[in-house]
């Protein structure tokens, strides 16, 4: 297996474009937009882009919306034209399942009060982080929430922050978004994966396969989008997409094609899973997880 992964995975993922030919990325490149890509050589396709509804900046944010149909799980990528609801979204037909992702960079400074807008038009509930925001000495993302029991003014909207429990490889915290001016209030949770080492990928899965179930657990059946970012929003954010859709196929006893659901968010979002390191990692992740049990086909899926 080990000798498989570092001779044969580079290879396949060499066989995948990074960015979808034909697909444009000009909005990011506008004079405008520049100073709100984290990375100059990230950016959203044109056609997939979240649009901010409301933002006195103008309607850019560096995050991608996806419709992914799974027909007879041959994948039939559809792009919908905004203003979609969904950033990935995967159906599984004849089980009920369907899950949304918008899939984004971590936030700058600058562009935080533009990331709780989204998360406030999108409907957003729950926001995966992947990320720290300090990683070997760079900033990787900042942070864009206030800390426990303090208030914070992002634009229109006020957070504040009403609980936060960390535990040796993940934090969790609660939020109240205020809309200050139509006064509606609503919560967001915020569930941050710590574990990751600076470079590579962890050598033990067993702590990112129990985050990736509480993520699962926390949104059960929800159907608003949950907000995914890693510091570029591409490398560990395709690598929980793919874990949780694998995980959801396996459920559904249908088979997993991990290269084809890669194949399929870089429709949508350019270059998500960045190496083949981290391709590896989700396949043997996917393969611990089942051969321990904790995923396994769902009882009312088992006789098919």
């Amino acid at each position: 297996m080990v000798w498989f992964a570092h001779h044969f995975v580079p290879l396949l993922m060499k066989q995948l474009y990074r960015k979808k030919p034909g697909m444009t990325m000009n909005d990011c490149r506008l004079p405008q937009n520049l100073n709100k890509n984290r990375y100059r050589d990230v950016c959203p396709y044109d056609a997939t882009r979240v649009h901010l509804n409301s933002s006195p900046t103008g309607d850019y944010i560096n995050a991608n919306y996806v419709n992914v149909n799974f027909i007879a799980f041959i994948f039939q990528p559809t792009v919908v034209p905004y203003p979609s609801l969904a950033s990935f979204q995967m159906e599984i037909p004849s089980s009920g399942i369907v899950n949304r992702y918008i899939a984004c960079q971590g936030p700058l400074a600058h562009t935080s009060a533009d990331h709780w807008l989204m998360v406030w038009e999108q409907l957003c509930t729950h926001i995966v982080m992947l990320t720290t925001t300090i990683e070997r000495g760079r900033a990787k993302c900042h942070q864009y929430w206030p800390r426990l029991h303090e208030s914070h003014e992002y634009g229109r909207l006020l957070v504040t922050c009403i609980r936060d429990h960390e535990t040796p490889n993940c934090s969790y915290r609660e939020f109240s978004v205020k809309d200050r001016t139509s006064k509606e209030e609503r919560r967001v949770t915020q569930m941050q994966y710590t574990a990751w080492p600076d470079h590579g990928v962890p050598d033990d899965p067993q702590h990112f396969i129990a985050f990736v179930d509480e993520v699962r657990r926390a949104r059960a059946g929800s159907v608003d989008p949950i907000v995914v970012h890693c510091s570029a929003g591409i490398g560990r954010t395709g690598v929980l997409i793919l874990m949780e859709t694998a995980a959801c196929l396996v459920e559904a006893n249908e088979p997993v094609y991990p290269l084809d659901i890669v194949r399929v968010m870089r429709d949508q979002r350019a270059m998500a899973i960045q190496t083949a390191g981290q391709y590896t990692f989700v396949c043997e992740s996917i393969l611990r997880a089942y051969n321990d049990g904790i995923i396994k086909p769902l009882a009312e899926y088992q006789k098919r």
